[in-house]
């Protein structure tokens, strides 16, 4: 039987909780030994090669595209996990829920004060996923296992975390893995 597999995905947020797993330095060999990386942009890898083991998503959904994206992760992943603040509570994209979405496209497309759209369109090529009318968490879309907070979560909780689910080991996070003070 070979390694188990991991699988992320960013969704609506920066990317900088793939940042965080990359900041794992020299620990990326140990957990190379441990698992083979399955779709990620960590490998390029674009679709599902089989099932995976663990599914780290990080950022919420605001799209169509996104929550298409995350209920392909919650099938093939036995395990699924929210990493970062987007992920867990929908981040600084929420931030346009106190927003009509008619008046976030108004001021993005045609009122904003640097915006130069001499047609007065706002973009709706059926190319462009469809936005959401607000964003969501991603527990609000499917079953979430477990849940990283941060912004983003420290290199070595995704360690401590991803170490513990592939020993079989509860996830215990010290405090100091997850106060933001």
């Amino acid at each position: 039987m070979g390694k188990p597999k991991v699988a992320t995905a960013s969704l609506a947020g920066c990317f900088g909780c793939h940042m965080s797993l990359l900041d794992i330095d020299d620990r990326i060999l140990k957990l190379i030994d441990l698992v083979d990386f399955d779709k990620s942009p960590i490998d390029d890898i674009k679709e599902f090669c089989g099932r995976c083991a663990i599914g780290l998503i990080e950022g919420g959904c605001c799209n169509e595209e996104n929550v298409r994206v995350l209920q392909d992760f919650r099938r093939h992943c036995d395990i699924l996990i929210s990493v970062g603040d987007c992920a867990t509570m929908g981040g600084i994209p929420a931030m346009r829920n106190t927003i009509p979405l008619k008046e976030c496209l108004e001021e993005a497309y045609l009122n904003g004060p640097t915006v130069h759209n001499p047609g007065k369109v706002i973009p709706n090529d059926p190319d462009i996923p469809l936005l959401l009318d607000r964003v969501y968490a991603c527990h609000e879309v499917v079953k979430i296992d477990y849940h990283l907070p941060g912004c983003p979560p420290s290199a070595d909780t995704l360690w401590e975390a991803l170490v513990a689910l592939l020993s079989d080991k509860p996830v215990a996070l010290p405090y100091e893995l997850i106060k933001y003070d």
